[in-house]
């Protein structure tokens, strides 16, 4: 249906998915050959049918589909059933979900369809990506395609800009932070993949085979904010051709400056790819991660925690899987890695006094104000982390960390639920307070100043430390802490 122009930006966020789609799906059997469902999707004049299964669940067949088979069969396509190339299960909603979840879902796992579900489970259509673009074209969708389609770093950087207004939108709507947050990341992630592309096509500066670019820390949980630095490394084969050092480098240096164009900046540790402490073969970096973990030193421990949620977001993929289960395994053969980790994140107080009075910083940049990151979001983050990572969960959020913790039924649903909400507030209130600062010009940090929040987010604020406390509370108690020598 048309966008209703009397209808705020911000409503269209809450508009449900079901007042958008309304042409019923066509259906056919998992027997169908692609020459019927081909000329079905001609006749209808559409670019999907969807294929009911014998028990009840949903498939699909595209022309994306269509063109892969086409491509890669050597047999004639045209007698093959939809049940040998289709996509065996259709990702669905329910109708009454809002424009937002789609937009967010559909964007962040890169789909180009849904299904849309009514109460009782009953597909009742199929929402497409070129529904949301023609529907709005300030939608998410309609800005990644654009930043895919941008010819130059400059035009990335008028994009970058525009990606402050989306979520700024999506913010003051209401909309869930948790969504907020990881539709911010997948923009960075998209954003940093065209930058790649960029360089590779205009410059010639490319990653050599067998490598990866890493990204570490809230870039590689998907968490970002507005004050994210890079945090970044590099990753290539043991058996890595020489010669080709100078192009991997030249690749990581000219990324690193290429995202600092975009108002990405550095870390101020340089922790990122152009730096060569955070350049090592596959050997080199378990050994370095062996380091990590045998030996807990503060410097060793905030490293780990810092690689421990790394990603390859360019590159060989496969390295992922390998430093992952170098990391578990390491992990759990040392007996008092996990004590003296959370013996350390235990040392981070959330800033409360007596009598539940705020803390201030006396000195350094947030002086006068409440760090966020260094009060609670840091502990809460590695102390998730940690746990996580006993129980063989990595990779994700800390979202979805939680969430396994809590299918695993490792910690009380109570304690989850306490350092889940006290979680989404303390990530919520510094990207509000992010927004406000760029929306004036100033620079983002994560700092914010109690005295100006209405009593009625003091009182949040209060309740989302007991939410850290809570989990400091429970890492002393499963790591049997007290019971560490100091």
């Amino acid at each position: 249906m048309p966008y209703d122009a009397a209808h705020s930006e911000e409503r269209l966020y809450f508009m449900t998915i079901g007042r958008i789609c309304r042409r019923p799906p066509v259906v056919c059997s998992p027997e169908t050959t692609l020459r019927e469902a081909t000329r079905i999707m001609q006749q209808r004049n559409i670019t999907c049918v969807v294929i009911q299964n014998a028990d009840g669940s949903h498939g699909i067949f595209t022309v994306r589909d269509l063109r892969r088979v086409t491509a890669s069969c050597d047999a004639n396509p045209a007698d093959l059933t939809l049940a040998s190339c289709m996509t065996p299960h259709l990702i669905t909603l329910r109708e009454d979900a809002y424009l937002f979840d789609a937009i967010s879902l559909m964007s962040r796992r890169n789909f180009h369809r849904v299904g849309v579900v009514d109460h009782a489970g009953h597909l009742v259509g199929v929402l497409t990506d070129t529904d949301l673009l023609t529907f709005q074209t300030r939608t998410p969708l309609y800005l990644i395609n654009e930043v895919e389609r941008a010819a130059s770093i400059e035009q990335l950087q008028r994009l970058n800009a525009r990606l402050f207004e989306m979520i700024n939108l999506a913010y003051k709507a209401g909309v869930d932070i948790r969504g907020v947050v990881q539709l911010l990341a997948h923009f960075n992630d998209v954003f940093t993949q065209r930058l790649i592309e960029l360089l590779d096509q205009q410059e010639g500066i490319r990653l050599p085979p067998g490598a990866a670019y890493l990204s570490l820390g809230s870039e590689g949980r998907r968490e970002q904010t507005f004050r994210t630095d890079q945090d970044s490394a590099i990753v290539y084969a043991d058996d890595f051709p020489p010669e080709l050092m100078p192009q991997l480098e030249r690749f990581a240096e000219r990324l690193i400056e290429g995202l600092e164009q975009l108002g990405v900046p550095r870390c101020p540790g340089n922790t990122m790819a152009s730096n060569p402490q955070w350049r090592h073969s596959l050997s080199e970096w378990k050994q370095i991660l062996d380091n990590w973990i045998g030996t807990p030193l503060p410097d060793n421990m905030v490293n780990f925690g810092m690689f421990q949620d790394m990603r390859v977001l360019h590159g060989d993929r496969s390295f992922e899987d390998a430093l992952r289960t170098h990391i578990y395994e390491t992990a759990h053969q040392k007996s008092l890695f996990f004590p003296y980790m959370a013996r350390n994140i235990v040392g981070f107080k959330p800033p409360v006094g007596m009598f539940g009075r705020l803390l201030v910083e006396k000195n350094g940049p947030c002086r006068g104000r409440i760090d966020l990151k260094k009060g609670a979001l840091f502990a809460m983050v590695r102390g998730i982390g940690l746990l996580a990572l006993e129980a063989e969960v990595m990779g994700g959020s800390s979202w979805d960390k939680l969430d396994r913790l809590r299918e695993l039924n490792l910690v009380s649903s109570r304690s989850l639920d306490l350092i889940e909400d006290s979680f989404s507030f303390l990530v919520g209130l510094r990207l509000g307070r992010q927004l406000e600062a760029l929306s004036v010009g100033q620079k983002p940090d994560n700092c914010i100043d109690p005295e100006r929040l209405p009593e009625r987010q003091r009182t949040q604020l209060r309740s989302a430390f007991k939410g850290v406390d809570a989990l400091l509370q429970t890492m002393r108690s499963h790591y049997k802490l007290d019971l560490i020598a100091r």
